[in-house]
């Protein structure tokens, strides 16, 4: 019975509605009412608990987004049976009858017939509001909807929808106005359009046409009733006042089906969304497959004919006077950006009766097709295209816009794709609705969403092939690299000759006081193949002799001519550290595997240097900045050893055992990272530290450790322990390399270097080098003289040393100062 009242049913519609419900009681229920909502308990807190509301609500959204709402089949209460109702029974059944029905389209359907029935009228209609503030209209959602006819006689679709403008006709006045028009003779009212009644043969008397507001009284559709079918067909105040009241109602459940619509729909499309942006980031490995992924899911979000996709040209930013446009032509004199300036890269289509099949349109297609005409302009533009109806747009050209398959264009939506730089990189092109319909502002809006999660997949699917293309490149670089930075085979023949001839001793590689000045390139080379030889690691690890020597004239050869930190200066390192070994003794501390990393080391501790420090290889972000952030030019010497080992035919290694390899590997890595004097305080004072605790036989691998990476700062500033007149001119080839790097900062970077790098501060040498020796060299000296007497040789050169440089200083602080100009 109409009286009767479902718990469920209310439940639902007090979800959206108890707010307003518990006004309206208070203004308009009677005493009756009241009590048989507080018997139902329906408006007390405690019956609907959180727990339930979510339950409820979330297996109802479920339901529909998942296809399963149950459709119950009620019928109506005849007129007889609502026309006896009071008026609390027909509040409730106005309550049972719209609370539960979320779907726009039946709810609509319903009240059309109900106010049929409660009225007497013979026919409804229901126009809902559709467009922006500045522009609305009605559209007619259903039509002629009589008390026996059926949601599908009477529900128009888009293509079949009446579009009334605000303020004209009845309906449009009533939706102008908010008023309610109740006309008794249709044909006495001018605003009554009587061409309808001559088409459709119905005879039109009389007509009631009311405003459907929300709750904030905006208008959201009009409701119009015709022809009363009792009595003279004139809806009375009673009709008026019932017809009021319904909408009153139906203008809320209107509003909440409309925005569960909306929340399904948002829903749909968000997990769409979500599913693309999952399948775009999982194929970042071949365009081609993401680019077919990105215009299936388009095609399916959006349910079009076609989809295509235009990629960009990286020549959009190329110069444009050198440009070729899409004619063949080449640009010279046009500096501004035309829209021939468009190149695209590649062009995919697919067609929804090919299924999964994508084509490549050629250059040709792309030269001739009016499509790939239209994404130009767009790209162009930069901003997306809607096109109702392509023939009457005009923009275009005239007539069918069919292409030679004979497919035809009818309504295009067309988006530019960004990249995460905010270029565009690719159009988006979708084509012709499976129904017929024209693209409109929602699928504006979901392509726009689409296009995010697009132009992110484009990009970082590009910037994987550009590393792998990179990678590639470096490969085959380093190949050649390879190749130039080895050394020749005759070269290498030479020098296992020259080899046989000199000793140590007559090569005076044992002594402190070691000049490298009086031996020509030759001589060195050959002073390191005796120096491996006479310490027995050739024969001990199986070195063929074509091999040292080639290695050894590789590791020459890639030592750039810079004024200091060249070849000369790694063999000198090399030099001292044998003499530390064997003179100073030091040798039976260390096992023959770390002899051998530690010499290696020395002699490749500078390979590659660029005779610029580490911070200015920060400053000016050089790329060895961007590979390392600590020690910069240390990682790349110690890299630089490696590929040189890796090179064919001079892995002086390859005897080692696999575990010998990786110890030696680290111990070189070690020991040229130890060169860096950045690290140089802080292990030197932990040095010391171990010395004062009576650590002296280097027992412990940290403990030997340590020493490793004094011997090597000992080594690397060793030309301070030199007599006086080396030490003088390999000071004047450090300074002058100092010299060099601060003229570039000056005139490049446009900054005063410090002190020791700034040419006009050269007359400071001396005393700059006072300093050096008290800061860096004499402390470390110090502390191996007094471990073993036998390195004291060292300490005292840099001790005289320190006597010459400071009596420098000081006769420059009595003499005038120089006339000359600055920087001569």
């Amino acid at each position: 019975m109409g009286s009767e009242l479902r718990e469920e049913d209310v439940e639902m519609f007090l979800l959206n509605n108890s707010d307003f419900l518990e006004n309206w009681i208070k203004k308009h229920a009677t005493p009756e009412l009241i009590h048989k909502i507080k018997s139902l308990d329906v408006l007390a807190p405690p019956t609907f608990n959180t727990s339930a509301r979510n339950s409820i609500t979330s297996n109802m959204f479920k339901n529909y987004v998942d296809g399963m709402v149950r459709q119950r089949k009620r019928s109506l209460v005849n007129r007889e049976k609502l026309l006896a109702m009071n008026e609390s029974e027909l509040f409730m059944e106005l309550i049972r009858d719209i609370a539960s029905e979320l779907d726009v389209n039946v709810l609509c359907h319903k009240i059309l017939r109900n106010v049929s029935v409660l009225t007497g009228s013979d026919r409804g209609s229901l126009f809902l509001v559709r467009g922006s503030k500045e522009n609305r209209y009605l559209v007619s959602k259903l039509f002629d909807v009589t008390e026996n006819s059926t949601l599908e006689e009477s529900l128009h679709t888009e293509a079949t929808e009446i579009k009334i403008p605000f303020g004209r006709g009845i309906v449009g006045a009533v939706a102008s106005t908010k008023e309610i028009i109740n006309i008794k003779d249709a044909y006495a009212d001018p605003r009554f359009n009587k061409d309808i009644d001559k088409k459709t043969g119905y005879q039109t008397h009389s007509i009631l046409c009311m405003p459907i507001q929300n709750h904030d009284s905006e208008i959201i559709g009009v409701a119009q009733i015709i022809n009363k079918i009792t009595g003279n067909h004139e809806f009375e105040e009673q009709d008026v006042e019932v017809f009021r009241k319904y909408l009153m109602f139906c203008g809320i459940g209107i509003t909440n089906a409309q925005l569960f619509e909306m929340s399904v729909q948002e829903y749909k499309r968000n997990k769409l969304l979500l599913n693309l942006a999952r399948g775009v980031f999982e194929e970042q490995q071949n365009l081609e497959n993401l680019v077919q992924k990105i215009m299936l899911d388009a095609q399916e979000l959006l349910q079009c004919e076609r989809c295509s996709v235009y990629l960009i040209d990286d020549t959009l930013d190329a110069p444009k006077d050198h440009r070729i446009d899409a004619s063949g032509t080449q640009n010279e004199t046009n500096n501004e950006k035309t829209i021939n300036d468009i190149v695209f890269l590649k062009a995919f289509d697919n067609y929804a009766k090919d299924g999964d099949n994508i084509h490549i349109q050629s250059a040709t297609e792309l030269t001739q097709s009016k499509n790939a005409e239209i994404a130009r302009y767009v790209a162009f533009h930069e901003a997306h295209l809607c096109i109702a109806d392509l023939e009457l747009d005009g923009r275009f050209g005239k007539g069918p816009v069919t292409d030679d398959d004979g497919f035809c264009t009818r309504s295009m939506l067309c988006m530019p794709v960004y990249n995460s730089e905010g270029k565009i990189t690719a159009v988006t092109q979708l084509i012709n609705k499976l129904n017929g319909s024209p693209f409109n502002d929602s699928d504006v809006n979901i392509i726009e969403a689409f296009s995010i999660f697009t132009g992110l997949g484009i990009h970082n699917c590009q910037m994987y092939e550009n590393a792998c293309r990179l990678m590639a490149k470096q490969t085959v670089a380093l190949e050649v690299l390879s190749f130039h930075a080895s050394a020749g085979q005759e070269e290498t023949e030479r020098l296992a000759v020259q080899s046989e001839i000199r000793s140590g001793d007559e090569l005076k590689l044992y002594t402190y006081e070691f000049n490298d000045l009086l031996l020509s390139d030759d001589e060195t080379l050959q002073s390191v193949i005796c120096m491996f030889k006479e310490s027995g690691l050739i024969q001990k690890y199986r070195i063929p002799m074509e091999v040292m020597c080639r290695w050894t004239c590789s590791v020459k050869k890639n030592y750039r001519p810079v004024t200091y930190h060249n070849w000369r200066h790694a063999f000198n390192v090399t030099q001292t550290m044998f003499t530390m070994l064997f003179t100073g003794q030091l040798l039976p501390v260390f096992s023959d595997l770390e002899m051998l990393g530690m010499l290696v080391a020395c002699l490749c501790h500078d390979l590659d240097h660029r005779g610029t420090n580490n911070a200015f290889q920060v400053k000016v972000e050089t790329p060895l900045a961007m590979l390392y952030s600590t020690s910069v030019m240390e990682h790349h010497h110690f890299d630089h050893s490696i590929m040189i080992l890796n090179s064919e035919g001079n892995n002086i290694f390859q005897s080692l055992s696999p575990d010998e390899y990786r110890k030696v590997i680290k111990q070189l890595e070690f020991c040229i990272l130890s060169t860096d004097l950045a690290l140089y305080f802080r292990k030197r004072g932990d040095f010391k530290k171990m010395l004062d605790a009576g650590r002296k036989d280097f027992k412990q691998q940290s403990d030997k450790d340590l020493l490793k990476a004094m011997m090597m700062t000992a080594c690397d500033v060793a030309a301070i322990t030199k007599p006086w007149e080396i030490q003088k001119e390999v000071a004047q080839l450090v300074a002058n390399e100092f010299f060099e790097q601060g003229d570039v900062e000056k005139t490049q970077l446009g900054e005063t270097p410090i002190a020791m790098m700034d040419r006009d501060k050269k007359d400071e040498l001396p005393k700059m080098q006072v300093g050096f020796i008290d800061a860096i060299c004499l402390p470390v000296y110090e502390l191996f003289s007094n471990l073993w007497p036998t390195l004291k040789p060292m300490y005292s050169g840099c001790k005289e040393n320190r006597e010459n440089w400071n009596q420098l200083a000081e006769s420059q602080t009595t003499q005038k100062p120089s006339t000359e100009p600055t920087g001569s």
